[in-house]
């Protein structure tokens, strides 16, 4: 059977890939395209565009929405639960670099002690 579409597949494996629009993206998170709009205003998710100029939201942007979203409705204020959510992921990059840098020391640490 031959194709149905000469357009390349659609990367199904990639978390970046733009798949979602606004609406779909606010049915999936059980919310509204405003609140959407707000993590854009807020600079937490910036979506790409389409060549209409729709959103378009990338699974990775929609886990870091539902995060929000839980913050949101657990009472906290829109902007706060951005702010929070960019300095977890900032808290977790720097663990993640101590980590790298701790064992790069061990490992010339340990190299110059068997010299």
């Amino acid at each position: 059977m031959p194709p149905r579409s000469t357009r390349p597949a659609i990367p199904l494996d990639d978390d970046d890939y733009p798949a979602y629009t606004m609406g779909r993206a606010a049915d999936m998170l059980g919310t509204t395209p405003a609140f959407l709009r707000a993590l854009g205003d807020h600079r937490l998710i910036t979506p790409l565009r389409s060549e209409g100029g729709h959103r378009r939201y990338s699974r990775y942007q929609l886990r870091i929405a539902a995060r929000a979203r839980e913050l949101v409705d657990a009472g906290t204020a829109v902007e706060a639960a951005c702010r929070i959510i960019i300095l977890e992921d900032q808290l977790e990059e720097a663990q993640r670099l101590n980590e790298e840098l701790r064992a790069a020391h061990d490992t010339s640490g340990q190299s110059k002690s068997s010299a």
